[in-house]
C-alpha cells in the first residue's frame, strides 16, 4: 500500500470513510426501501449503516469530539455555541443519486475549528475515489483503495469556463452565472459534493448553489477545495462558515477554483445590477 503523504489523523478519517463506504455498498447491492424524514428528504438503510460506522470510528480516536451529523439529532445551539472543535458528518451525501443508482454519492467527514473546516474527507463509494485534505497539508486524491496518492490543485479559469451543476436540484443560477463569468460556458451535471471535487482537481471552474443546503453537505468538500487552492464564498463574497447559530442551513454560495479573480467584487456588481 502506498504511504500516505499526510498526517495520521487524516489517514484515520480516510480509513473510517472507507469502512463507511463498504457498509453503503452492501445496501447498494440489494433491494432497499426508501423512507422519508420530517423534511421529506429520502433516507435509506445505507445512510443509517454509514452513520453507525462513522460514529463508532470517531469514538476510537485519541481526541473525542462532539459530532454533528445529518442522520442524528443535532445538539441545541445553547450547547453548540460553546464548541470550538467538532466533527461534521454526512454519512451519505446524495441519497437521491444513491436511489437512482448512478454512483454519484459520497461519504463526507469534516473537522471544524472555530467555524472553519480544517480537515475534510470526501469518498465516492462506487468509484472508490477518495479526496482528502487538511489545513497546511494540501489536497490529495486516491483513485482506488491502496492506490497512489495524487496531489490535486485548481486551475486558472478556462475560456470558456466549465460549471459543475447539480444532478438532482434544478438550476436557478443561470442569470447570476452569466453576470459572473459570461454567456459562454460549459455545464457538467454531478451529484453530491463531487461538484466541489471536480473544481478542486482542476476539471471545472465554478459551482454555484442557489437554494438551501445544510452545513454537513459542504464542509468536507470545502476543506478539499480550499487546500487545492480554491474557495467557497457566500454571495456577499465571504468564506462559508459553520456553527453560526441555531440553524444549520447554509447561505447560498459559489465554489470557485481561480482565486486570482476578485469574486467579491463580481458578486457585489451582480447584486447591484439585480437591485
Amino acid at each position: 500500500m502506498t504511504q500516505a503523504p499526510f498526517s495520521k489523523l487524516l489517514q484515520q478519517i480516510a480509513a473510517i470513510a472507507r469502512d463507511a463506504a463498504e457498509a453503503i455498498l452492501v445496501v447498494y447491492g440489494e433491494d432497499f426501501e426508501v423512507e422519508r424524514k420530517q423534511d421529506h428528504s429520502p433516507v435509506t438503510a445505507a445512510d443509517l449503516a454509514a452513520q453507525r460506522v462513522i460514529t463508532a470510528g470517531l469514538a476510537t480516536l485519541d481526541d473525542i469530539l462532539p459530532v454533528i451529523s445529518e442522520e442524528a439529532r443535532a445538539a441545541p445551539w445553547s450547547q453548540r455555541r460553546e464548541w470550538q472543535r467538532y466533527w461534521l458528518v454526512d454519512p451519505l451525501d446524495g441519497t437521491r443519486e444513491f436511489i437512482k443508482r448512478n454512483g454519484e454519492f459520497t461519504v463526507n467527514i469534516a473537522l471544524i475549528e472555530n467555524h472553519q473546516p480544517v480537515l475534510g474527507v470526501v469518498l465516492a463509494p462506487v468509484t472508490g475515489e477518495l479526496y482528502v485534505a487538511a489545513r497546511g497539508e494540501g489536497a490529495w486524491l486516491q483513485r482506488e483503495t491502496g492506490g497512489a496518492w495524487q496531489r490535486i490543485g485548481t486551475r486558472r479559469m478556462a475560456e470558456p469556463a466549465t460549471v459543475a451543476g447539480s444532478r438532482s436540484h434544478g438550476g436557478s443560477g443561470a442569470a447570476l452565472l452569466q453576470q459572473l463569468i459570461g454567456d459562454d460556458y460549459a455545464s457538467t451535471p454531478l451529484g453530491s459534493s463531487l461538484k466541489f471535487c471536480v473544481v478542486a482537481r482542476g476539471d471545472a471552474d465554478v459551482y454555484l448553489r442557489r437554494g438551501a443546503t445544510s452545513e454537513w453537505d459542504t464542509a468536507a468538500a470545502q476543506s478539499v477545495l480550499e487546500e487545492a487552492g480554491g474557495a467557497v464564498l457566500d454571495l456577499a463574497g465571504e468564506p462559508l462558515r459553520y456553527n453560526r447559530g441555531d440553524s444549520l442551513i447554509n447561505p447560498e454560495f459559489i465554489a470557485v477554483g481561480d482565486v486570482s479573480i476578485d469574486w467579491k467584487a463580481r458578486l457585489q456588481s451582480a447584486d447591484m445590477d439585480a437591485s
